[in-house]
């Protein structure tokens, strides 16, 4: 396992723990810190004793997106071109990875931290915690994914709003508008997330794989189009050791014993 220098790895009870660890910056991106964020994450995906991931941040922040003052002084770089190299194979990586991953956000995720935490799969989020989608506030717009992630979660006029105006979202507002799964007392974040963790890297891996490539999917195909989907991703479902381990334990009216295969 590499060592990296910007993040905490660790993996414990079948799920792999990512702390971005920039606590002095509020785990803001800069270039080794994307580097090693996405090497991390092709190392978990590849990690078959890894069945689920987790993704925080170290000190009293989640993310707070790019770290201006790492570029502060150069001359005027393409946005673009780091976005291509840097931050969009992240995104890619963890919709297309067929694994669980759970945001655990401990503190502000705002920016490009805030497109992280919405690409995840599920959210956790402390009461003190807040999302923040800040590019407006310097004259740029969201990216990293955070235009299709929005709009899916909160509709068209909602998503504006929040680009637009760039006010910050406190932690029962992004409960109630759908932007995170579960709100918790600063105390109680990390049991409850590892509770969650636990929970789906004892489920039936394969199966949670499929159903995240069916939603990705849904979100721009028609019903017909999905139907056909679902047969086929049932069928190889279907041949999977934890389906006959699910049918087996029914029948001996037991608690399945899944092992992600």
């Amino acid at each position: 396992m590499a060592d990296y220098s910007t993040i905490l790895y660790e993996v414990k009870n079948n799920t792999c723990w990512i702390t971005l660890n920039r606590p002095d910056v509020l785990n803001a991106f800069n270039e080794e810190l994307t580097t090693d964020l996405h090497d991390a994450l092709k190392s978990a995906e590849k990690d078959d004793n890894v069945r689920c991931i987790v993704i925080t941040g170290a000190g009293r922040g989640f993310c707070s997106g790019q770290d201006l003052k790492s570029h502060s002084g150069e001359e005027r770089r393409s946005l673009k071109d780091s976005l291509v190299r840097r931050y969009n194979p992240i995104i890619r990586r963890m919709r297309n990875m067929d694994k669980p991953i759970i945001a655990m956000i401990n503190g502000v995720a705002a920016g490009a931290g805030c497109s992280l935490a919405l690409a995840c799969d599920m959210r956790v989020m402390a009461e003190s915690a807040s999302l923040v989608e800040v590019f407006i506030r310097i004259g740029l717009v969201p990216d990293s994914g955070a235009h299709w992630f929005l709009v899916r979660h909160v509709g068209l006029a909602k998503a504006f709003e929040l680009a637009a105006l760039g006010d910050k979202i406190d932690a029962q507002q992004a409960l109630d508008l759908g932007l995170v799964n579960k709100l918790t007392s600063d105390d109680s974040l990390q049991k409850e997330t590892e509770e969650l963790a636990q929970r789906l890297a004892q489920s039936p891996t394969k199966a949670i794989g499929l159903i995240k490539r069916a939603l990705n999917k849904s979100v721009h195909s028609d019903l017909e189009s999905i139907l056909e989907y679902e047969s086929y991703l049932q069928e190889i479902a279907s041949l999977t050791d934890d389906h006959k381990e699910g049918v087996q334990a029914f029948v001996e009216k037991r608690k399945p014993e899944y092992k992600g295969k």
